[in-house]
């Protein structure tokens, strides 16, 4: 049987946005390696995903490299297609040795980018305010930093999941796994003010049950995360370029120094594996040494 590569990439894209429940860029990442591959093939006149050999695989990752892309960038892509493939393995029962025999490029060593305590009180006090857009915004970064939770987790949020009196919120994370997630007394005042204050003038006439909302009443998006936290970043001053994960990194490197274990950290995280989390132990000493080297007087 002829396999058509756009009706394998259409039937993938909707298999990892529903199924596998990736966020919205996650999806746009993997949407976008797999048509650059895609059209690769339509170059080579490649038109049946059965003809695919360890050759042509061989052949695009090798342009990669020609392309002077990154090796974190070119791992992603491997990864991408390994996973495209072995869904059409798995549907159609085709042959998808081609990427799974490919070796990912050595990793860089390249830490995760957080921030500072006091940085992130910074961040804090950038959106004080008694307007429902203030009190929307301080409420999903103390939800974020309390939680450690993903953008994509935060957004699937319904106001159901939270537990007032346990002090816990139940999110669906990767692979449509849920877990439950505590969070403080801060969140928990900054979520009372969300939505007494907040969320219901947002709203207007909509009627949904998701926790955050845009100000045209709609479910807040990624996207619209993204705008809310580059705002507290030029009004904090803070020069250094946000990206949602910097919360989600500052919450576990906090909890690390702090003395939590990995465990712990790792449970809270959702992270599958233990080595997902063991990488902020890094982050800790580095900054460790740094202090050293800045403040003994012998360093």
């Amino acid at each position: 049987m002829t396999l058509q590569p756009s009706n394998v990439r259409d039937e993938y894209i909707t298999y990892v946005r529903l199924e596998k429940n990736y966020s919205s860029y996650t999806v746009l990442e993997y949407e976008k390696d797999v048509d650059a591959f895609l059209e690769f093939l339509e170059v080579e006149g490649i038109t049946d995903l059965n003809d695919v050999a360890y050759s042509e695989a061989r052949l695009y990752v090798t342009g990669l490299y020609d392309k002077g892309l990154s090796r974190a960038s070119i791992s992603r892509k491997i990864s991408s297609i390994r996973s495209f493939f072995k869904f059409a393995n798995a549907r159609y029962a085709i042959n998808d040795i081609a990427f799974r025999s490919l070796h990912h490029p050595k990793k860089e060593e390249r830490l995760p980018a957080f921030f500072y305590e006091e940085e992130m009180e910074l961040l804090f006090s950038s959106c004080e305010g008694q307007d429902k857009k203030s009190i929307r915004d301080y409420a999903l970064l103390e939800l974020l930093y309390a939680t450690g939770i993903r953008v994509s987790e935060l957004l699937s949020i319904r106001v159901q999941d939270i537990d007032d009196h346990l002090g816990i919120v139940l999110v669906m994370g990767k692979g449509r796994k849920e877990r439950y997630v505590p969070f403080g007394s801060f969140a928990q005042s900054a979520l009372d003010a969300y939505r007494e204050k907040s969320r219901l003038v947002l709203m207007k006439q909509k009627e949904h049950d998701m926790l955050f909302v845009n100000l045209r009443g709609d479910p807040l998006t990624d996207r619209g995360v993204r705008h809310i936290l580059s705002k507290m970043m030029e009004r904090a001053s803070l020069h250094s370029k946000i990206y949602p994960h910097m919360i989600r990194h500052s919450f576990a490197t906090h909890l690390l120094a702090g003395g939590a274990d990995m465990r712990t950290v790792q449970e809270l995280l959702g992270h599958s594996h233990l080595s997902s989390t063991q990488v902020y132990t890094h982050i800790t000493k580095e900054h460790l040494r740094k202090t050293y080297m800045n403040t003994h007087p012998r360093a």
